[in-house]
């Protein structure tokens, strides 16, 4: 019985140290993996500057990111990199590896903002009132970097990794545009990033689930009976219906909605009327919607509808709205829940678990989200938070500048997402063939 149960220890005790030897061993390959990618990203980083330098320079509005296009495609095609183009009209996809089956995609927006940039510095906006103040031109250098990267390592991917250049991603539904163009292709899975002023540089930030909103804009109408101020009873006052009518579409999001679910109605505009003796004969007025939930926003649009249309009737007014469908109502972003593993898993590899940090949700709208209507997706943030550099302002901001360190961070994370996605996938692509 001793000498079973001696026996039984020795052989625990061989299995514990085989153990520890290939997770020792596991451990050596991550880090040999981590410092290699990042030693290659960190090699490109001139490149990468004068890349981000001269897009920033040449802003182009939604739709209008010709010379970007080019720039880009001038780079593809010096690295060999096969393309497609156009999609959205300014769009590129790129693909790189196998041209087999996992296939997984990376995406960046390419378009700028009509800002005037107040940001003195050498490569300062050269196109007035037009300035990359949201950091597209950042997100497009990053995987023109990982492009690279990739590239030179294509021998090594699992399966297909698609690179989507898109456009319009301020207002114009970019990503929509792209996917009826054909964009995804066979991909399964989608991953992108956005900067973020609050984090660190060095740093990234994830939220499962919910991450933005789903947002709509709309404007409406109200028409009565104008007339002299001093004789209100014959006319039918448009303004009175409209404080009715906006004071009322406060009580949408108090008081219908879950308040664990986030909404938001704000009215931004009102107009109606110039002289201070004149009831106008009609009152113009809207603003924005934003629901976490796509379901939430969708019973907003409904609701705002029939209370505007109710009070008009109410103060024997009519009534009209506009959801301003040409621009399409964004749907929310909800990051996929075994995509979130993954990023947090590469991302505690290649930054390490310090700089993986947990993001905030935002009532933003990110056409992102269109992409997740069709195949899993996960959007994350990637620090550029740099008092030193000044990179402290928020997006949208004519202040806003970025910590230039973060792109060969960026080219690594992306690339990295890409390969180890395609490695663990591979399996599952063999058992589905046979």
């Amino acid at each position: 019985m001793a000498a079973t149960t001696t026996l039984i220890a020795q052989v625990l005790l061989v299995v514990l140290f085989f153990l520890a030897y290939l997770s020792a061993v596991h451990g050596r390959l991550d880090q040999d993996y981590k410092d290699q990618l990042l030693s290659s990203a960190q090699q490109d980083k001139d490149w990468l500057v004068s890349v981000r330098r001269q897009i920033h320079e040449n802003p182009e509005l939604r739709f209008q990111e010709h010379d970007t296009c080019a720039l880009i495609r001038q780079q593809l095609e010096q690295f060999g990199i096969p393309y497609s183009y156009p999609f959205a009209k300014t769009g590129i996809v790129a693909q790189i590896g196998s041209g087999t089956k996992p296939v997984v995609a990376l995406r960046a927006d390419m378009d700028a903002l009509p800002i005037q940039e107040l940001v003195e510095w050498e490569h300062k906006s050269k196109i007035d009132g037009k300035m990359h103040a949201c950091g597209h031109d950042a997100h497009t250098t990053m995987l023109l970097g990982a492009a690279k990267l990739l590239n030179e390592r294509k021998d090594r991917l699992k399966g297909t990794v698609r690179l989507l250049f898109q456009p319009a991603e301020e207002g114009g539904a970019g990503a929509f545009h792209m996917i009826k163009d054909g964009a995804l292709g066979d991909a399964e899975a989608i991953f992108g990033m956005h900067v973020d002023d609050e984090k660190p540089t060095g740093s990234i930030a994830l939220v499962p689930g919910p991450l933005s909103a789903a947002t709509c804009i709309f404007e409406a109408k109200i028409e009565g009976v104008g007339g002299h101020a001093t004789v209100p009873h014959s006319t039918v006052d448009p303004i009175l219906a409209a404080s009715f009518a906006i004071l009322a579409l406060q009580q949408l999001t108090s008081r219908e909605a879950d308040p664990l679910h986030s909404q938001v109605l704000s009215v931004t505009f009102i107009r109606g009327g110039s002289a201070f003796n004149v009831i106008p004969p009609y009152v113009e007025f809207g603003g924005t919607l934003r629901s976490l939930t796509t379901e939430g926003l969708h019973n907003l649009r409904q609701r705002l509808k029939e209370v505007i249309k109710g009070q008009a009737a109410v103060h024997k007014c009519d009534a009209s709205i506009d959801m301003k469908e040409d621009y399409l109502p964004y749907p929310a972003v909800v990051n996929d829940d075994s995509l979130h593993q993954h990023v947090q898993k590469v991302g505690r590899l290649l930054l390490g678990p310090e700089n993986v940090k947990r993001g905030n949700k935002a009532m933003v709208g990110e056409d992102f989200a269109f992409y997740q209507e069709i195949i899993p997706g996960f959007m994350l943030s990637i620090g550029i938070r740099n008092e030193e550099v000044g990179s402290i302002h928020p997006p949208h901001s004519p202040y806003f500048r970025i910590d230039e360190d973060i792109l060969p961070i960026g080219a690594a994370l992306n690339t990295a997402l890409a390969e180890l996605y395609l490695k663990e996938h591979e399996h599952s692509i063999l058992h589905q063939t046979f």
